[in-house]
């Protein structure tokens, strides 16, 4: 399907907009006028199941589905739009405005082929019409799939959440070297480890480590609740067939996308599948974040040595004693550090410290341009640069978790 009318399209209805009061999307009367000119209609959601199915319907290629939050009391009208419209292989875009959670899970996975957030950022129907249109019309047979080897779901794994108190403090960068420096060190003793990317919109790992995001990903968060290790074992990519990801999705979703108990599901799943589960948390704090806190043996906080970092600490120390959340397993590392020779650097360190009332457990010095290098080349620093400071100090920090989990062990 292509956003442009041919010829022997000329005077039919191909698109239509369904919604309760299309007026309260003026934005997308005017994407879809500049789609389809003058080829494209506007139906309410009471109409809309018998309109499709009459001959109106015939000639529809796609329709747009607008729903804001006073449809989210009673979906079963839109629900039937958009099954109906499946059942006459019409395409589904869905148009969320300030949609909750569940309302969108439920809308997506009646079978709408893409959505596109409203209000619409320039170019946002357009782009989800060309992502669709390169989906083959024709009904998709079934065929079986093929064999995928059993989940082991024997490891009672250990969770470790890392957490950045500002943009750019290395957080990922942590992670992501962390999860490899583990793999290497427990493949001896076949130990398994994962990464799980938590951030839904921008999350880097898959960048960082040079693995693909797939739609499977999205398929897997779509029902977390639901899903089984199989499912999460699908849904994972490998790094150099080793170190499985779990990578953010191909397009940016609401952090709330997934409720806590699918977060819970997900990370109970990878601890029965994996010795050491690195969490790569976003930074905004959200209905599951204490699902991951809870669920964390040691909880990593990354931040530098700024006023910036400092007042976000500060939130974050707060927070969690005043929601009486587990701080003891916070483990505070200071990136960038002062070198030892730095003594002003390292009276700062003291005072910010103290100020804050935390202890830096972890000092990471600043790696310079070969960290970088490193994330843009989707190779983590043990491969490019094995002797790099930064890459030493994770590779300490492994070192000791592993022994810990070992002393643990016996």
């Amino acid at each position: 399907m292509s956003a442009d009318t041919d010829t022997k399209d000329a005077g039919k209805v191909i698109a239509c907009a369904i919604a309760r009061d299309i007026e309260a999307f003026d934005l997308l009367i005017e994407d879809m006028e500049a789609e389809f000119d003058e080829n494209w209609g506007a139906l309410t959601f009471e109409a809309a199941e018998a309109a499709l199915n009459s001959d109106i319907g015939k000639d529809l290629k796609l329709v747009t589905v607008a729903v804001d939050k006073n449809d989210e009391q009673d979906l079963t009208l839109v629900a039937n739009a958009i099954r109906t419209a499946r059942e006459r292989d019409i395409r589904v875009i869905l148009v969320p405005n300030e949609l909750n959670t569940v309302a969108l899970h439920q809308l997506m996975r009646m079978g709408c082929d893409d959505f596109a957030p409203y209000p619409l950022p320039e170019g946002a129907l357009h782009d989800a019409i060309e992502r669709i249109s390169k989906v083959p019309d024709v009904p998709v047979v079934a065929t079986p799939a093929t064999p995928v080897t059993p989940a082991d779901t024997s490891r009672s794994g250990i969770v470790l959440p890392v957490y950045g108190l500002g943009g750019g403090v290395g957080a990922t960068t942590f992670a992501a070297n962390l999860a490899w420096e583990l793999q290497k060190i427990g493949e001896n003793e076949n130990k398994k480890v994962c990464i799980l990317d938590f951030d839904f919109q921008y999350g880097a790992v898959s960048t960082y480590l040079d693995v693909p995001r797939t739609e499977a990903v999205f398929e897997f968060l779509s029902d977390a609740a639901a899903a089984d290790a199989t499912g999460l074992k699908q849904a994972m990519s490998a790094y150099k067939d080793r170190l499985d990801v779990l990578s953010s999705p191909i397009d940016a979703l609401p952090l709330e996308f997934v409720e806590p108990d699918g977060i819970q599901n997900i990370i109970t799943l990878a601890k029965s599948s994996y010795d050491f589960v690195i969490i790569d948390v976003p930074q905004a704090l959200v209905s599951w974040s204490e699902t991951v806190l809870e669920e964390a043996q040691l909880y990593f906080a990354i931040l530098e040595l700024d006023m910036r970092c400092a007042q976000n600490a500060l939130r974050f120390v707060r927070t969690l004693k005043a929601e009486d959340l587990p701080f003891e397993k916070v483990q505070f590392a200071l990136n960038r550090a002062p070198k030892f020779t730095d003594m002003s650097g390292k009276a700062r360190v003291k005072r910010m410290a103290e100020s804050l009332e935390i202890d830096f457990r972890y000092s990471l010095p600043d790696g310079g341009k070969p960290v970088a290098n490193s994330g843009d080349e989707g190779i983590p620093l043990a491969e490019l640069a094995a002797k790099n400071p930064l890459r030493k100090e994770i590779l300490k920090i492994a070192k000791t978790i592993s022994e810990l989990v070992k002393d643990d062990a016996q």
